[in-house]
Order: C-alpha cells, then structure tokens, then sequence
C-alpha cells in the first residue's frame, strides 16, 4: 500500500500535527566532551499539540571537542612565552582553563 504524501500531511493537521522542512547544509551538536556533525541534513521541525520536536537525518561523524578555541592557544602562547604544543598540552590538562594553564606553564619554567 503506498500512501498518498498529500494525505499523510491532511491526516497530521487532523491530529495537531504540523511538520515544516527547514533548509540545512549542516547540523552541530556540540556536548561537553565531543561534536556531532550531520552533513547533508534533511531536518524537520514537528509541532504536536505545541511542543517543537526535530527531526534530523544525514550523514553523522562524531569528532572530539576541545574544551578551547584558537584564541585561547594564543592568550595563553603570549603570556608565557610557551610553544604552542606546551599551550595546547596545558589546556587539554586544565579542561581549558586559561589562568590554571597560565600558572601551571609558569610554574613549569621555573
């Protein structure tokens, strides 16, 4: 049985339920310790009786995040005079936190 796409969407708004396809050319979810990015999405926005649901498909890599962006690398690189693989190192065992990576680069050079 092959259903009419048309009748699908009048048997939604029947039961309160509105879709809107949004335009995607990439979807980032980002959590503490990583990012999933989903190329090529196709993403629908659901509303069912007034909450919004999304609705995401695509391609999925999971990448790790760190918790640092390149700005800090070079905050810190210019603080203390450190290479950027020590800045790097120093964030990473911070968790990204600049001042504690500051003092620990500091302290190391001593």
């Amino acid at each position: 049985m092959k259903l009419n796409p048309k009748q699908i969407e009048r048997a939604m708004k029947r039961m309160g339920i509105q879709a809107d396809h949004i335009e995607a050319e990439e979807v980032i979810i980002k959590t503490p310790d990583k990012e999933i990015v989903i190329s090529n999405p196709q993403v629908a926005k659901v509303n069912m009786m007034g909450q919004d649901t999304w609705q995401i498909t695509g391609e999925v890599e999971e990448k790790p995040r760190q918790p640092f962006s390149e700005e800090d690398i070079d905050t810190v690189a210019n603080k203390t005079g450190a290479s950027r693989e020590e800045v790097t190192e120093a964030l990473q065992a911070t968790h990204g936190d600049l001042a504690q990576a500051i003092l620990k680069l500091r302290e190391k050079k001593k």
